[in-house]
């Protein structure tokens, strides 16, 4: 039994690929943003209004988060649009919000 779970054992570079994604959900700030994003595609000065903060910070946490492909981006003209990149970041964060109110 211990040599089949060693064997399916995640390799290192998962494991940290793993732990760099939960760290990227670790900030209070990136959560809120995952939330609203959650809700609706916004662009930046929506998130400003919704977050009460100042665009450099929303953009700084922007930046971060599409780097970790946690959001992407739309441009319409010379408005850009962000969104969830996929179901399983919502899934993810669900799941995570579910687990934090289960009782």
């Amino acid at each position: 039994m211990l040599a089949q779970i060693k064997n399916e054992l995640i390799d290192g570079t998962t494991a940290n690929d793993m732990a760099e994604l939960f760290k990227a959900l670790g900030d209070p700030t990136r959560i809120r943003l995952i939330y609203a994003l959650s809700q609706k595609e916004l662009c930046v000065h929506d998130l400003c209004s919704v977050l009460d903060m100042t665009q450099s910070a929303i953009s700084h946490q922007l930046r971060y988060l599409r780097n970790m492909r946690i959001v992407k981006r739309r441009k319409v003209g010379k408005t850009v649009f962000y969104s969830l990149d996929d179901y399983h970041v919502e899934e993810i964060f669900l799941q995570t919000h579910e687990h934090l109110t289960h009782k």
